[in-house]
């Protein structure tokens, strides 16, 4: 009885871990998608805004949201942007 119990908590265990990854990657999405829109408010787009795929792929690593390149006038706008709005929370 203590194997099959060990089983079933092993996929137990493994179930709750997706469902956390699941979580974590949706949460990595809505903030991805809050930073676009806040940057879309100030008129900065960031091309290669998206998800870290190393992270996503890694069973260790909470999901990164990458803020990718950007030409510089872009990373200009930016930084006008991070000025104007004073000092945000972190």
């Amino acid at each position: 009885m203590k194997a099959q119990d060990d089983e079933e908590d092993a996929r137990a265990m493994g179930a709750m871990g997706r469902e956390t990854a699941v979580d974590e990657i949706r949460d990595a999405r809505a903030a991805r998608d809050e930073l676009r829109a806040a940057l879309a408010e100030v008129g900065v787009r960031l091309p290669s805004l998206g998800l870290d795929l190393v992270s996503l792929a890694s069973p260790h690593l909470t999901p990164l949201v990458d803020l990718g390149r950007c030409r510089p006038d872009v990373a200009r706008r930016l930084a006008s942007a991070l000025r104007a709005g004073g000092g945000g929370t972190q």
